[in-house]
C-alpha cells in the first residue's frame, strides 16, 4: 500500500504536478494522423489536461495551439482554414501553425497588433501513423529506434482507444503477466488460422499450441522482471512439463508504454497517454515482420467496437460492458464477449477513476508493477532535480535504443534464456524491411540454434 500523497506524485499530470513534468520531457501520442484526413482537418484534443486544436494548413504544416482564441476566448475547434493558418469564426483573427497571429481583421488597416499576438502552441511531428506533440520545455527529444518507428508504412498500423481513467492503471494493466489468464480466459479454443489480428487468439510460436489453452491451464506463472535502458524486460515462465516451457517476453517502454508480442509475425507498442488526470488514451502500432499489414481488416475489426470521433468504446460502463452471465458460466471469464480490450477497458476502469493505492495489497505476480512504480518514482524526482529523465534521448544516442525484443513461443525448459532470443534474432533477420537485431541481444546469440 501507498499513502495518498505517493498517489498523487505518480497519477497526476497537469503542468505544474511533477509526473506532469516528467510526462512533458516526452513526445505525447495527440492524434492519429487519420484523424485529420478529410476536407476539414481540424481536431480538438486535449492532452495532459490542457486544450488545444490540432490542425493542417493548406501547405500540409501542422499546428498545436491553445484551443482558445487569444482575442476574447472563443473556440478555435469551430475555425475556418484559409489564409496559411487557422481563422476564428468570431472576429477573423488568423493563426498560423505556429501560434502567431498573422491577421486582425477587424482592426484599422495601419493596425499592427497582430504582431504580439500569439497562441501557445506546441511542435508536432507524424510518425507511424500517429502524430505526435511536445509539451516540454526546450530542444525535445529524438525519437528512440524502436521497431515500430523503423518499419515503413506498410508494415506498420495504427489506432488508439479511450478509457475513462488515470492513464497508470491503464498502462499497469500491460505490466501484468498474470492476468491474461483470468481476465483474459477462454474456455474454448477457437482455430488459430483465424487469428489474424486478435491479441492472444494464436498459437504460440514452435508449437500448435493455442494461446488460449496455455493461458487457461498454466495459470501461475513464473515472472522474471529485468531493468533495461528503455524501462523493464518482464519475461513470464510456464512451464508446460519436464522439456518444455512457455516463455511471453514484454516490454515496459518508460515513461508510459508498453511492447508486446500480438502473435509470431506481429508486435504491438502501445502508450496510454493522459487526456487528464480521469482519462487517458491508449494509441498502438502494430508492426509486422513478415507481410505488409492488412491495414483494413485491422481497421474494420477494431472499428466493430470503437466508434468514431472519438474512438469510444461501445461495451462501456453505461450498458455494463455487454455482461452476460450465461457467457460467464459457459464461454469466457468475465461474460464481456471475446474482445479483449473490453476486459482491459472494465479492469482499470472499475478499480474508479483514479486508482485508490491507499487500500490495494500485492502480490509477489504484481511484482512488475511494484518496479515500474519504483522506476516512475526515480525518474519524477530526476525531472525535480533538473536532470533529464530516462529514454530523453539526443540525434547521436537515438540508435542506443533499438527493438526491443518480444517472444511468445513454446522452448526448452533447460535453455529457455538463450531460445527467447534466438527466436527473436530469427524473425528480425528474415524481415523484408532492416529490422535492428538489439546489441544486447545480439552478444547473446552468436547462432542460430534451438530456435532454427
Amino acid at each position: 500500500m501507498m499513502s495518498q500523497e505517493q498517489n498523487d506524485l505518480i497519477t497526476r499530470t497537469g503542468p505544474k504536478d511533477p509526473c506532469g513534468k516528467l510526462m512533458r520531457s516526452y513526445w505525447q501520442p495527440a492524434a492519429l494522423v487519420d484523424e485529420l484526413e478529410g476536407a476539414r482537418p481540424i481536431r480538438p484534443v486535449k492532452l495532459l489536461g490542457e486544450n488545444l486544436v490540432l490542425f493542417r494548413d493548406e501547405t500540409g504544416r501542422y499546428g498545436l495551439i491553445d484551443r482558445h482564441c487569444a482575442h476574447r476566448g472563443a473556440d478555435l475547434a469551430f475555425g475556418r482554414l484559409e489564409h496559411g493558418g487557422l481563422r476564428c469564426a468570431f472576429h477573423g483573427w488568423l493563426f498560423d501553425a505556429t501560434g502567431q497571429c498573422i491577421e486582425t481583421p477587424a482592426e484599422p488597416k495601419d493596425s499592427k497588433l497582430c504582431q504580439n499576438i500569439r497562441q501557445r502552441s506546441y511542435p508536432v511531428v507524424e510518425k507511424s501513423g500517429i502524430l505526435w506533440a511536445y509539451l516540454g520545455e526546450g530542444e525535445p527529444p529524438a525519437f528512440p529506434e524502436i521497431d515500430c518507428f523503423v518499419a515503413p508504412g506498410t508494415h506498420t498500423f495504427a489506432f488508439k482507444g479511450h478509457m475513462a481513467c488515470n492513464w497508470l492503471q491503464a498502462l499497469e494493466v500491460g505490466i501484468d503477466p498474470a492476468h491474461a489468464s483470468y481476465l483474459h480466459r477462454f474456455f474454448e479454443d477457437e482455430d488459430t488460422s483465424t487469428a489474424y489480428g486478435k491479441q492472444f487468439r494464436g498459437a504460440s510460436a514452435g508449437s500448435d499450441l493455442p494461446m488460449t489453452k496455455i493461458l487457461r491451464e498454466y495459470d501461475r506463472p513464473i515472472i522474471n522482471v529485468e531493468h533495461t535502458e528503455y524501462g523493464l524486460r518482464l519475461i513470464a515462465l510456464r512451464e508446460i512439463d519436464e522439456e518444455r516451457t512457455h516463455v511471453r517476453v514484454t516490454n515496459q517502454l518508460f515513461p508510459h508504454g508498453f511492447v508486446i508480442p500480438m502473435s509470431t509475425e506481429m508486435t504491438i507498442t502501445q502508450w496510454h497517454v493522459p487526456v487528464d488526470d480521469e482519462n487517458c488514451y491508449w494509441y498502438a502500432i502494430f508492426t509486422s515482420y513478415t507481410n505488409p499489414v492488412d491495414k483494413q481488416k485491422m481497421r474494420d475489426q477494431r472499428l466493430e467496437l470503437y466508434e468514431l470521433p472519438d474512438y469510444v468504446s461501445r461495451k462501456n460502463r453505461s450498458n455494463d460492458y455487454g455482461f452476460d452471465p450465461h457467457e460467464q458460466q459457459t464461454a469466457t471469464y468475465t461474460g464481456m464477449g471475446t474482445d479483449i480490450n473490453v476486459h482491459d477497458q472494465w479492469a482499470v476502469e472499475s478499480m474508479g477513476a483514479i486508482q485508490d493505492r491507499t487500500k490495494e495489497h500485492l502480490g509477489q505476480s504484481d511484482k512488475a508493477i511494484v518496479q515500474y512504480r519504483r522506476l516512475l518514482r526515480q525518474e519524477i524526482e530526476k525531472v525535480q532535480g533538473g536532470e533529464k529523465p530516462m529514454l530523453f534521448l539526443d540525434e547521436a544516442n537515438a540508435r542506443s535504443i533499438q527493438g526491443p525484443a518480444t517472444m511468445d513461443g513454446i522452448g526448452p525448459t533447460r535453455g529457455w534464456e538463450t531460445y527467447w532470443m534466438e527466436v527473436d534474432v530469427k524473425r528480425r533477420r528474415g524481415a523484408p524491411w532492416t529490422a535492428p537485431v538489439p546489441k544486447e541481444i545480439a552478444d547473446n546469440v552468436h547462432r542460430l540454434t534451438a530456435a532454427e
